[in-house]
Protein backbone atom coordinates (compact mmCIF):
# COMPACT_ATOMS: atom_id res chain seq x y z
CA UNK A 1 0.00 0.00 0.00
CA UNK A 2 3.40 2.42 0.80
CA UNK A 3 4.25 1.78 -2.87
CA UNK A 4 0.84 2.56 -4.59
CA UNK A 5 0.27 5.79 -2.19
CA UNK A 6 4.20 7.41 -3.37
CA UNK A 7 3.55 6.48 -6.74
CA UNK A 8 0.45 8.36 -6.44
CA UNK A 9 1.45 11.33 -4.93
CA UNK A 10 4.64 11.81 -6.97
CA UNK A 11 2.14 12.07 -9.79
CA UNK A 12 -0.48 13.80 -8.06
CA UNK A 13 0.26 15.89 -5.45
CA UNK A 14 -3.10 17.40 -5.24
CA UNK A 15 -4.18 14.03 -4.10
CA UNK A 16 -4.67 13.25 -0.13
CA UNK A 17 -5.06 9.69 1.75
CA UNK A 18 -7.19 8.14 4.14
CA UNK A 19 -5.68 4.76 6.10
CA UNK A 20 -8.07 2.44 6.78
CA UNK A 21 -8.32 -1.17 6.12
CA UNK A 22 -8.28 -0.31 2.24
CA UNK A 23 -5.95 2.91 1.36
CA UNK A 24 -8.57 6.06 0.60
CA UNK A 25 -7.17 8.47 -2.01
CA UNK A 26 -8.89 12.01 -2.10
CA UNK A 27 -8.95 13.63 -5.18
CA UNK A 28 -10.67 16.52 -7.64
CA UNK A 29 -12.63 15.49 -10.40
CA UNK A 30 -10.71 17.32 -12.53
CA UNK A 31 -7.73 15.34 -12.06
CA UNK A 32 -9.96 12.38 -11.63
CA UNK A 33 -9.76 10.61 -14.86
CA UNK A 34 -6.38 11.25 -15.83
CA UNK A 35 -5.96 9.52 -12.22
CA UNK A 36 -8.19 6.24 -13.28
CA UNK A 37 -6.13 6.09 -16.52
CA UNK A 38 -2.63 5.54 -14.65
CA UNK A 39 -4.26 2.92 -12.34
CA UNK A 40 -5.92 1.03 -15.02
CA UNK A 41 -3.15 1.14 -17.42
CA UNK A 42 -0.10 1.51 -15.20
CA UNK A 43 1.35 -2.24 -15.27
CA UNK A 44 2.81 -1.70 -11.99
CA UNK A 45 -0.82 -0.21 -10.69
CA UNK A 46 -2.84 -2.72 -12.78
CA UNK A 47 -6.33 -1.83 -11.39
CA UNK A 48 -8.55 -3.65 -13.82
CA UNK A 49 -11.45 -4.57 -11.71
CA UNK A 50 -13.63 -1.99 -10.84
CA UNK A 51 -15.71 -3.52 -7.94
CA UNK A 52 -18.54 -1.06 -7.71
CA UNK A 53 -19.39 3.13 -7.26
CA UNK A 54 -20.96 3.88 -4.52
CA UNK A 55 -22.91 7.40 -4.72
CA UNK A 56 -22.81 9.70 -1.59
CA UNK A 57 -24.90 12.58 -0.27
CA UNK A 58 -22.83 14.46 2.24
CA UNK A 59 -24.74 17.09 2.66
CA UNK A 60 -22.48 19.76 1.85
CA UNK A 61 -21.92 17.61 -1.47
CA UNK A 62 -22.26 14.55 -3.53
CA UNK A 63 -19.47 12.62 -4.38
CA UNK A 64 -18.35 9.00 -5.44
CA UNK A 65 -16.53 6.36 -3.65
CA UNK A 66 -14.58 3.98 -6.25
CA UNK A 67 -13.47 0.42 -5.11
CA UNK A 68 -10.82 -1.06 -7.34
CA UNK A 69 -8.99 -4.15 -7.12
CA UNK A 70 -5.66 -5.65 -9.28
CA UNK A 71 -6.12 -8.89 -10.42
CA UNK A 72 -2.26 -8.73 -10.86
CA UNK A 73 -1.56 -8.26 -7.42
CA UNK A 74 -4.36 -8.58 -5.78
CA UNK A 75 -4.24 -5.50 -3.68
CA UNK A 76 -7.36 -3.06 -3.49
CA UNK A 77 -7.61 0.89 -3.23
CA UNK A 78 -10.71 2.96 -2.93
CA UNK A 79 -10.99 6.92 -4.66
CA UNK A 80 -13.32 9.57 -3.21
CA UNK A 81 -14.34 11.43 -5.23
CA UNK A 82 -16.50 15.00 -5.21
CA UNK A 83 -18.85 16.82 -7.69
CA UNK A 84 -17.84 20.26 -7.58
CA UNK A 85 -21.56 22.25 -7.55
CA UNK A 86 -24.57 20.61 -5.23
CA UNK A 87 -27.28 22.34 -7.53
CA UNK A 88 -25.34 21.05 -10.82
CA UNK A 89 -23.25 18.42 -10.20
CA UNK A 90 -21.20 16.90 -12.65
CA UNK A 91 -18.10 14.76 -12.83
CA UNK A 92 -16.26 12.95 -14.91
CA UNK A 93 -17.19 9.30 -16.17
CA UNK A 94 -14.39 6.76 -16.65
CA UNK A 95 -16.69 4.29 -18.65
CA UNK A 96 -13.91 4.46 -21.74
CA UNK A 97 -11.54 2.77 -19.08
CA UNK A 98 -13.94 -0.03 -16.94
CA UNK A 99 -16.96 -0.98 -19.52
CA UNK A 100 -18.97 -1.77 -16.42
CA UNK A 101 -18.58 1.76 -15.34
CA UNK A 102 -20.95 2.64 -17.77
CA UNK A 103 -23.88 1.16 -15.88
CA UNK A 104 -22.65 1.90 -12.55
CA UNK A 105 -22.85 5.61 -13.21
CA UNK A 106 -26.15 5.36 -14.68
CA UNK A 107 -27.17 4.06 -11.59
CA UNK A 108 -25.54 6.69 -9.93
CA UNK A 109 -27.09 9.08 -11.64
CA UNK A 110 -30.45 7.48 -10.84
CA UNK A 111 -30.12 8.17 -7.11
CA UNK A 112 -28.42 11.07 -6.69
CA UNK A 113 -28.78 13.03 -10.20
CA UNK A 114 -25.09 13.60 -11.05
CA UNK A 115 -24.20 13.62 -14.82
CA UNK A 116 -20.69 11.99 -15.50
CA UNK A 117 -19.17 14.08 -18.87
CA UNK A 118 -18.49 11.48 -21.56
CA UNK A 119 -20.43 8.93 -20.53
CA UNK A 120 -22.93 8.01 -23.66
CA UNK A 121 -25.97 6.62 -22.19
CA UNK A 122 -27.38 9.12 -19.18
CA UNK A 123 -30.39 7.68 -18.40
CA UNK A 124 -32.36 6.54 -15.66
CA UNK A 125 -31.19 2.80 -15.05
CA UNK A 126 -34.19 1.58 -12.49
CA UNK A 127 -36.79 4.20 -12.18
CA UNK A 128 -38.92 5.32 -14.86
CA UNK A 129 -37.80 8.41 -17.32
CA UNK A 130 -40.57 10.91 -15.69
CA UNK A 131 -39.62 10.04 -12.22
CA UNK A 132 -39.02 12.86 -9.63
CA UNK A 133 -36.01 13.67 -7.81
CA UNK A 134 -33.53 11.69 -6.84
CA UNK A 135 -34.25 9.34 -4.16
CA UNK A 136 -30.68 8.84 -2.42
CA UNK A 137 -30.44 12.52 -1.57
CA UNK A 138 -30.67 13.12 1.98
CA UNK A 139 -32.81 16.05 1.05
CA UNK A 140 -35.22 14.20 -1.63
CA UNK A 141 -38.98 14.38 -1.29
CA UNK A 142 -40.90 11.35 -0.53
CA UNK A 143 -44.42 12.56 -1.13
CA UNK A 144 -45.93 10.34 -2.84
CA UNK A 145 -47.96 12.78 -4.98
CA UNK A 146 -44.81 13.56 -7.03
CA UNK A 147 -44.69 10.23 -8.20
CA UNK A 148 -48.08 8.58 -8.57
CA UNK A 149 -48.56 4.85 -9.32
CA UNK A 150 -49.96 5.03 -12.88
CA UNK A 151 -51.21 1.80 -14.96
CA UNK A 152 -50.17 3.51 -18.33
CA UNK A 153 -48.03 1.58 -20.66
CA UNK A 154 -44.38 2.42 -19.67
CA UNK A 155 -42.75 5.45 -20.86
CA UNK A 156 -39.71 4.79 -22.74
CA UNK A 157 -37.58 6.88 -25.17
CA UNK A 158 -35.57 5.86 -28.23
CA UNK A 159 -33.57 8.26 -27.12
CA UNK A 160 -30.72 9.18 -24.73
CA UNK A 161 -29.05 12.13 -23.47
CA UNK A 162 -24.93 12.14 -22.98
CA UNK A 163 -22.72 15.21 -21.66
CA UNK A 164 -19.88 15.96 -24.32
CA UNK A 165 -16.66 18.35 -22.55
CA UNK A 166 -15.40 20.62 -25.20
CA UNK A 167 -11.93 22.29 -26.07
CA UNK A 168 -13.00 25.24 -24.19
CA UNK A 169 -13.75 23.27 -21.04
CA UNK A 170 -17.75 23.85 -21.44
CA UNK A 171 -20.15 20.50 -21.12
CA UNK A 172 -22.41 20.37 -24.33
CA UNK A 173 -25.97 18.12 -23.70
CA UNK A 174 -26.39 16.10 -26.90
CA UNK A 175 -29.39 13.36 -27.78
CA UNK A 176 -28.43 10.43 -29.58
CA UNK A 177 -30.59 7.74 -30.79
CA UNK A 178 -30.42 4.14 -28.61
CA UNK A 179 -30.85 2.04 -32.10
CA UNK A 180 -30.21 3.38 -35.38
CA UNK A 181 -33.68 4.69 -36.80
CA UNK A 182 -34.40 1.85 -39.31
CA UNK A 183 -33.69 -0.61 -36.86
CA UNK A 184 -36.16 -3.87 -36.42
CA UNK A 185 -36.09 -4.13 -32.34
CA UNK A 186 -38.39 -6.79 -30.49
CA UNK A 187 -39.16 -7.51 -26.66
CA UNK A 188 -37.56 -10.11 -24.71
CA UNK A 189 -39.47 -10.40 -21.37
CA UNK A 190 -40.22 -8.75 -18.89
CA UNK A 191 -42.96 -11.74 -19.13
CA UNK A 192 -40.72 -14.12 -20.88
CA UNK A 193 -40.02 -16.86 -18.84
CA UNK A 194 -36.58 -17.26 -19.82
CA UNK A 195 -35.36 -13.89 -18.56
CA UNK A 196 -35.55 -15.33 -14.99
CA UNK A 197 -37.90 -12.93 -13.98
CA UNK A 198 -38.70 -9.25 -14.87
CA UNK A 199 -36.21 -8.31 -16.80
CA UNK A 200 -36.23 -6.82 -20.22
CA UNK A 201 -34.44 -6.82 -23.41
CA UNK A 202 -34.93 -4.32 -26.14
CA UNK A 203 -33.30 -6.49 -29.16
CA UNK A 204 -32.50 -4.84 -32.59
CA UNK A 205 -32.48 -8.03 -34.91
CA UNK A 206 -31.57 -8.39 -38.51
CA UNK A 207 -33.77 -11.92 -39.31
CA UNK A 208 -33.04 -14.02 -36.45
CA UNK A 209 -29.20 -12.10 -35.53
CA UNK A 210 -28.98 -9.82 -32.82
CA UNK A 211 -27.22 -6.54 -33.78
CA UNK A 212 -27.74 -4.98 -30.80
CA UNK A 213 -29.68 -5.59 -26.89
CA UNK A 214 -31.06 -2.24 -24.21
CA UNK A 215 -31.59 -4.19 -20.89
CA UNK A 216 -33.92 -2.29 -19.24
CA UNK A 217 -33.84 -2.83 -15.13
CA UNK A 218 -35.52 -1.96 -12.33
CA UNK A 219 -39.05 -3.89 -12.95
CA UNK A 220 -39.00 -4.82 -8.99
CA UNK A 221 -36.92 -1.57 -7.23
CA UNK A 222 -37.55 -2.20 -3.81
CA UNK A 223 -35.89 0.71 -2.41
CA UNK A 224 -33.61 -1.32 -0.45
CA UNK A 225 -30.76 1.17 0.46
CA UNK A 226 -33.06 3.96 1.13
CA UNK A 227 -35.48 2.07 3.95
CA UNK A 228 -31.99 0.84 5.17
CA UNK A 229 -31.17 4.24 6.40
CA UNK A 230 -34.06 4.59 8.86
CA UNK A 231 -33.44 1.40 10.48
CA UNK A 232 -31.51 -0.11 13.09
CA UNK A 233 -28.94 -2.13 12.25
CA UNK A 234 -30.18 -5.71 13.13
CA UNK A 235 -33.28 -4.74 11.13
CA UNK A 236 -31.46 -4.00 7.97
CA UNK A 237 -30.09 -7.58 8.18
CA UNK A 238 -33.41 -9.44 6.71
CA UNK A 239 -33.37 -8.00 3.20
CA UNK A 240 -30.07 -9.51 2.25
CA UNK A 241 -32.47 -12.76 1.94
CA UNK A 242 -34.77 -10.70 -0.43
CA UNK A 243 -32.12 -10.31 -3.05
CA UNK A 244 -30.12 -13.16 -4.01
CA UNK A 245 -33.19 -15.18 -2.68
CA UNK A 246 -30.90 -18.59 -3.36
CA UNK A 247 -27.85 -17.23 -2.01
CA UNK A 248 -29.18 -15.59 1.32
CA UNK A 249 -26.91 -17.27 3.53
CA UNK A 250 -23.56 -15.84 2.17
CA UNK A 251 -25.53 -12.28 1.83
CA UNK A 252 -26.07 -12.71 5.34
CA UNK A 253 -22.78 -13.39 6.03
CA UNK A 254 -21.41 -10.70 4.17
CA UNK A 255 -23.51 -7.72 6.23
CA UNK A 256 -23.06 -9.57 9.50
CA UNK A 257 -19.26 -9.49 9.25
CA UNK A 258 -19.28 -5.60 8.12
CA UNK A 259 -21.20 -4.54 10.80
CA UNK A 260 -19.42 -7.25 13.69
CA UNK A 261 -15.88 -5.56 11.99
CA UNK A 262 -17.06 -1.64 12.49
CA UNK A 263 -18.61 -2.20 16.43
CA UNK A 264 -15.50 -4.60 17.19
CA UNK A 265 -17.47 -7.97 17.75
CA UNK A 266 -15.59 -11.34 17.05
CA UNK A 267 -18.06 -14.14 17.15
CA UNK A 268 -17.54 -17.55 18.24
CA UNK A 269 -15.62 -20.34 16.61
CA UNK A 270 -19.06 -22.43 16.73
CA UNK A 271 -20.55 -19.67 14.85
CA UNK A 272 -18.35 -19.31 12.09
CA UNK A 273 -18.10 -23.15 11.17
CA UNK A 274 -22.20 -22.79 11.46
CA UNK A 275 -22.06 -19.83 9.14
CA UNK A 276 -19.48 -21.87 6.50
CA UNK A 277 -21.53 -24.72 6.37
CA UNK A 278 -24.59 -22.87 5.56
CA UNK A 279 -23.06 -21.13 2.89
CA UNK A 280 -21.75 -24.09 1.21
CA UNK A 281 -25.16 -26.32 1.76
CA UNK A 282 -26.96 -22.74 -0.06
CA UNK A 283 -24.02 -22.89 -3.10
CA UNK A 284 -25.04 -26.84 -3.91
CA UNK A 285 -28.74 -26.31 -3.69
CA UNK A 286 -28.56 -22.85 -5.92
CA UNK A 287 -26.28 -24.27 -8.54
CA UNK A 288 -28.77 -27.68 -8.19
CA UNK A 289 -31.44 -24.96 -8.59
CA UNK A 290 -29.02 -23.29 -12.08
CA UNK A 291 -28.67 -27.08 -13.41
CA UNK A 292 -32.21 -27.50 -13.84
CA UNK A 293 -33.81 -24.10 -14.69
CA UNK A 294 -30.82 -23.76 -17.51
CA UNK A 295 -31.88 -27.20 -19.12
CA UNK A 296 -35.39 -26.91 -19.00
CA UNK A 297 -34.75 -22.56 -20.66
CA UNK A 298 -32.64 -25.37 -23.72
CA UNK A 299 -35.80 -27.63 -23.50
CA UNK A 300 -34.05 -30.56 -21.38
CA UNK A 301 -37.57 -30.62 -18.67
CA UNK A 302 -36.35 -33.70 -17.00
CA UNK A 303 -33.38 -32.29 -15.54
CA UNK A 304 -35.27 -29.82 -13.05
CA UNK A 305 -36.75 -32.74 -11.38
CA UNK A 306 -33.52 -34.53 -11.25
CA UNK A 307 -31.88 -31.50 -9.67
CA UNK A 308 -34.88 -30.75 -7.54
CA UNK A 309 -34.74 -33.94 -5.24
CA UNK A 310 -30.86 -32.53 -4.17
CA UNK A 311 -32.13 -29.00 -3.72
CA UNK A 312 -35.27 -30.52 -1.73
CA UNK A 313 -32.85 -32.39 0.77
CA UNK A 314 -31.14 -29.39 1.01
CA UNK A 315 -33.88 -27.26 2.34
CA UNK A 316 -35.41 -29.66 4.64
CA UNK A 317 -32.41 -29.72 6.59
CA UNK A 318 -32.63 -25.93 6.62
CA UNK A 319 -35.93 -25.86 7.09
CA UNK A 320 -34.94 -27.99 10.43
CA UNK A 321 -32.22 -24.67 12.01
CA UNK A 322 -33.71 -21.86 10.46
CA UNK A 323 -37.93 -22.53 10.24
CA UNK A 324 -37.42 -21.41 7.09
CA UNK A 325 -37.28 -23.15 3.66
CA UNK A 326 -36.02 -19.41 1.49
CA UNK A 327 -36.05 -16.64 3.39
CA UNK A 328 -34.00 -18.00 6.37
CA UNK A 329 -32.88 -14.77 8.51
CA UNK A 330 -30.40 -16.96 9.80
CA UNK A 331 -27.31 -15.07 10.51
CA UNK A 332 -26.95 -12.25 13.19
CA UNK A 333 -24.95 -9.82 14.60
CA UNK A 334 -22.69 -11.74 16.72
CA UNK A 335 -23.42 -15.16 15.33
CA UNK A 336 -26.48 -17.21 14.38
CA UNK A 337 -30.31 -16.82 15.56
CA UNK A 338 -30.09 -20.40 16.76
CA UNK A 339 -28.38 -23.47 17.35
CA UNK A 340 -28.18 -26.13 15.01
CA UNK A 341 -31.63 -29.29 14.87
CA UNK A 342 -29.99 -32.45 16.50
CA UNK A 343 -30.65 -34.18 13.14
CA UNK A 344 -28.07 -31.17 11.66
CA UNK A 345 -25.20 -33.63 11.05
CA UNK A 346 -27.44 -36.96 10.27
CA UNK A 347 -28.67 -34.83 7.50
CA UNK A 348 -26.05 -33.52 6.18
CA UNK A 349 -23.52 -36.49 6.29
CA UNK A 350 -26.98 -38.50 3.92
CA UNK A 351 -26.53 -35.22 1.54
CA UNK A 352 -23.05 -36.16 0.90
CA UNK A 353 -23.25 -39.67 0.55
CA UNK A 354 -25.88 -39.28 -2.37
CA UNK A 355 -24.72 -36.00 -3.84
CA UNK A 356 -21.36 -37.71 -5.96
CA UNK A 357 -24.35 -39.79 -7.83
CA UNK A 358 -26.59 -37.38 -8.23
CA UNK A 359 -23.50 -35.46 -10.13
CA UNK A 360 -22.57 -38.17 -12.24
CA UNK A 361 -26.55 -38.53 -13.39
CA UNK A 362 -26.36 -34.99 -14.42
CA UNK A 363 -23.32 -35.36 -16.06
CA UNK A 364 -24.49 -38.47 -18.20
CA UNK A 365 -27.90 -37.36 -18.99
CA UNK A 366 -27.23 -34.08 -19.86
CA UNK A 367 -23.21 -32.82 -20.18
CA UNK A 368 -22.42 -35.28 -22.86
CA UNK A 369 -25.69 -35.02 -24.96
CA UNK A 370 -24.84 -34.18 -28.27
CA UNK A 371 -27.68 -31.92 -28.52
CA UNK A 372 -26.67 -29.82 -25.31
CA UNK A 373 -23.03 -29.35 -26.99
CA UNK A 374 -24.38 -27.78 -30.24
CA UNK A 375 -26.41 -25.52 -28.22
CA UNK A 376 -24.03 -24.51 -25.60
CA UNK A 377 -20.07 -25.24 -26.70
CA UNK A 378 -18.37 -22.02 -28.64
CA UNK A 379 -22.06 -20.02 -27.77
CA UNK A 380 -22.01 -16.44 -25.80
CA UNK A 381 -18.19 -16.33 -25.51
CA UNK A 382 -16.73 -14.22 -23.33
CA UNK A 383 -12.99 -13.60 -22.58
CA UNK A 384 -11.04 -13.24 -19.41
CA UNK A 385 -10.25 -9.65 -20.26
CA UNK A 386 -13.92 -8.44 -21.03
CA UNK A 387 -15.18 -10.43 -17.81
CA UNK A 388 -12.27 -8.43 -15.69
CA UNK A 389 -13.32 -5.01 -17.35
CA UNK A 390 -17.27 -5.64 -17.09
CA UNK A 391 -17.08 -7.16 -13.68
CA UNK A 392 -18.45 -10.22 -14.02
CA UNK A 393 -17.45 -12.60 -11.21
CA UNK A 394 -18.58 -15.59 -9.49
CA UNK A 395 -18.80 -18.91 -12.13
CA UNK A 396 -19.00 -16.79 -15.02
CA UNK A 397 -16.18 -14.77 -14.66
CA UNK A 398 -14.05 -18.38 -13.62
CA UNK A 399 -15.47 -20.40 -16.78
CA UNK A 400 -13.13 -17.23 -18.75
CA UNK A 401 -9.99 -18.00 -17.19
CA UNK A 402 -10.70 -15.51 -14.23
CA UNK A 403 -9.78 -17.04 -10.81
CA UNK A 404 -11.88 -14.29 -8.98
CA UNK A 405 -13.21 -16.29 -6.03
CA UNK A 406 -13.04 -14.33 -3.01
CA UNK A 407 -12.77 -17.20 -0.21
CA UNK A 408 -9.23 -17.88 -2.08
CA UNK A 409 -7.72 -13.90 -3.19
CA UNK A 410 -9.09 -12.35 0.09
CA UNK A 411 -10.31 -15.77 2.42
CA UNK A 412 -12.82 -14.19 4.94
CA UNK A 413 -13.70 -16.18 8.06
CA UNK A 414 -12.44 -19.85 8.07
CA UNK A 415 -11.68 -20.19 4.65
CA UNK A 416 -8.30 -19.61 4.92
CA UNK A 417 -7.63 -22.75 7.05
CA UNK A 418 -10.00 -25.01 4.32
CA UNK A 419 -8.69 -27.26 1.59
CA UNK A 420 -10.30 -26.92 -1.52
CA UNK A 421 -9.73 -26.08 -5.23
CA UNK A 422 -11.07 -22.80 -6.87
CA UNK A 423 -12.75 -24.36 -10.45
CA UNK A 424 -11.43 -22.09 -13.36
CA UNK A 425 -12.57 -23.14 -16.90
CA UNK A 426 -10.70 -20.87 -19.86
CA UNK A 427 -13.44 -21.68 -22.93
CA UNK A 428 -15.58 -18.64 -21.87
CA UNK A 429 -18.41 -20.20 -23.32
CA UNK A 430 -22.24 -21.41 -22.09
CA UNK A 431 -20.69 -24.52 -21.47
CA UNK A 432 -17.72 -24.10 -19.47
CA UNK A 433 -20.39 -21.71 -17.48
CA UNK A 434 -22.62 -24.83 -16.48
CA UNK A 435 -19.37 -27.28 -15.76
CA UNK A 436 -17.56 -24.77 -13.38
CA UNK A 437 -21.02 -24.90 -11.11
CA UNK A 438 -21.43 -29.06 -11.68
CA UNK A 439 -17.23 -28.80 -10.54
CA UNK A 440 -18.08 -25.99 -7.51
CA UNK A 441 -20.35 -28.74 -5.75
CA UNK A 442 -17.82 -30.69 -5.56
CA UNK A 443 -15.86 -28.03 -4.06
CA UNK A 444 -18.39 -27.33 -1.67
CA UNK A 445 -19.17 -30.87 -1.04
CA UNK A 446 -15.18 -31.39 0.11
CA UNK A 447 -15.75 -28.47 2.38
CA UNK A 448 -18.58 -29.59 3.87
CA UNK A 449 -16.78 -33.18 4.82
CA UNK A 450 -14.33 -31.12 6.41
CA UNK A 451 -16.23 -29.16 8.73
CA UNK A 452 -19.39 -32.27 9.73
CA UNK A 453 -17.51 -34.10 12.23
CA UNK A 454 -15.86 -30.99 13.48
CA UNK A 455 -17.89 -28.26 14.67
CA UNK A 456 -16.84 -27.25 18.11
CA UNK A 457 -18.62 -26.59 21.19
CA UNK A 458 -19.16 -23.08 22.17
CA UNK A 459 -22.03 -20.56 22.04
CA UNK A 460 -23.69 -19.76 18.60
CA UNK A 461 -24.17 -16.29 19.35
CA UNK A 462 -21.93 -13.77 21.37
CA UNK A 463 -23.74 -10.92 23.46
CA UNK A 464 -24.03 -7.64 21.63
CA UNK A 465 -25.26 -4.44 22.83
CA UNK A 466 -29.45 -3.86 22.89
CA UNK A 467 -28.90 -0.56 21.22
CA UNK A 468 -25.87 -0.82 18.73
CA UNK A 469 -24.21 2.48 17.83
CA UNK A 470 -21.23 2.02 15.35
CA UNK A 471 -18.29 4.62 15.56
CA UNK A 472 -18.19 7.28 12.93
CA UNK A 473 -16.59 5.44 9.56
CA UNK A 474 -16.77 3.62 6.81
CA UNK A 475 -16.69 -0.37 5.85
CA UNK A 476 -16.47 -2.39 2.62
CA UNK A 477 -16.16 -6.15 2.53
CA UNK A 478 -16.99 -9.03 0.41
CA UNK A 479 -17.95 -12.46 0.24
CA UNK A 480 -18.03 -15.14 -2.20
CA UNK A 481 -21.99 -15.63 -3.24
CA UNK A 482 -23.35 -18.28 -5.37
CA UNK A 483 -23.49 -16.11 -8.68
CA UNK A 484 -20.24 -13.86 -7.98
CA UNK A 485 -18.32 -11.32 -5.69
CA UNK A 486 -21.17 -9.54 -2.85
CA UNK A 487 -20.34 -6.40 -1.48
CA UNK A 488 -21.25 -4.34 1.44
CA UNK A 489 -20.34 -0.91 1.98
CA UNK A 490 -21.33 0.84 5.11
CA UNK A 491 -21.21 4.11 6.35
CA UNK A 492 -22.00 5.20 9.64
CA UNK A 493 -22.33 9.10 11.25
CA UNK A 494 -22.36 7.42 14.59
CA UNK A 495 -26.18 7.17 15.25
CA UNK A 496 -27.77 3.54 15.25
CA UNK A 497 -28.62 3.43 11.83
CA UNK A 498 -26.73 3.24 8.86
CA UNK A 499 -25.50 6.89 6.71
CA UNK A 500 -25.39 4.66 3.86
CA UNK A 501 -25.56 0.98 3.36
CA UNK A 502 -24.92 0.60 -0.21
CA UNK A 503 -25.04 -3.44 -1.90
CA UNK A 504 -23.07 -4.25 -4.73
CA UNK A 505 -24.67 -7.57 -6.15
CA UNK A 506 -22.77 -10.03 -8.94
CA UNK A 507 -26.04 -10.38 -10.91
CA UNK A 508 -25.82 -6.44 -12.23
CA UNK A 509 -22.34 -6.80 -14.10
CA UNK A 510 -24.17 -10.60 -15.34
CA UNK A 511 -27.36 -8.93 -16.93
CA UNK A 512 -25.34 -5.70 -18.13
CA UNK A 513 -22.64 -7.80 -20.40
CA UNK A 514 -25.28 -9.80 -22.19
CA UNK A 515 -25.12 -7.59 -25.14
CA UNK A 516 -21.51 -7.35 -25.38
CA UNK A 517 -21.91 -11.61 -25.90
CA UNK A 518 -24.57 -11.71 -27.60
CA UNK A 519 -24.24 -9.49 -30.44
CA UNK A 520 -23.92 -11.61 -33.96
CA UNK A 521 -25.61 -14.70 -32.32
CA UNK A 522 -28.94 -15.86 -32.71
CA UNK A 523 -32.38 -15.18 -30.61
CA UNK A 524 -32.21 -18.80 -29.63
CA UNK A 525 -28.60 -18.65 -28.54
CA UNK A 526 -30.15 -15.55 -25.72
CA UNK A 527 -31.83 -18.04 -24.05
CA UNK A 528 -28.69 -20.07 -23.44
CA UNK A 529 -26.62 -17.41 -23.17
CA UNK A 530 -28.96 -15.75 -20.42
CA UNK A 531 -29.62 -18.99 -18.74
CA UNK A 532 -25.54 -19.42 -18.32
CA UNK A 533 -25.09 -16.40 -16.67
CA UNK A 534 -27.56 -17.46 -14.20
CA UNK A 535 -28.43 -13.82 -12.93
CA UNK A 536 -31.22 -13.13 -10.34
CA UNK A 537 -33.79 -10.25 -11.00
CA UNK A 538 -34.07 -8.39 -7.36
CA UNK A 539 -30.40 -8.78 -6.52
CA UNK A 540 -29.71 -6.28 -9.54
CA UNK A 541 -33.24 -4.40 -9.02
CA UNK A 542 -33.22 -3.93 -4.81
Amino acid sequence: MANIQESIAKLFPEATFEEGDILMVNIPDAKWHALAKELKENADLSFDFLVTIVGMDWTDNLGCVYYLTSTKNNAHLSVKVTAESRENPMMHSVSDLWKIAGIFEREVYDFFGIVFIGNPDMRRLFLSIDWSGHPLRKDYDENPELNPVTTDSERQSDFTDTYVETPDGKVEKKQVRVFDENDFVVNIGPQHPATHGVLRFRTAVDGETIKKIDVYMGYIHRGIEKICEKLTYPQTLHFMDRLDYFSAHPYHHCLCMTIEQAAGIEISRRAQVIRVLMDELSRIASHCLFIGTFCMDLGATTMLFYTLRVREQILDIMEKTCGARMTFNYECIGGVMQDLHPDFVKDVKALLEVLPKNIKEYNKIFTGNVIAKNRMEGVGTLSREDAINWSVTGPSGRASGWACDVRKTNPYSIYGELDFEQVVRTEGDAMARFKVRMSEMEQSAKIIEQLIDNIPDGEYCVKVPKVLKLPVGRWFRTVEGCRGTFGIYLESDGATSPYRLKIAPPCLPAASVVDLIARGSKIADLITIGGSLDYIIPDMDR
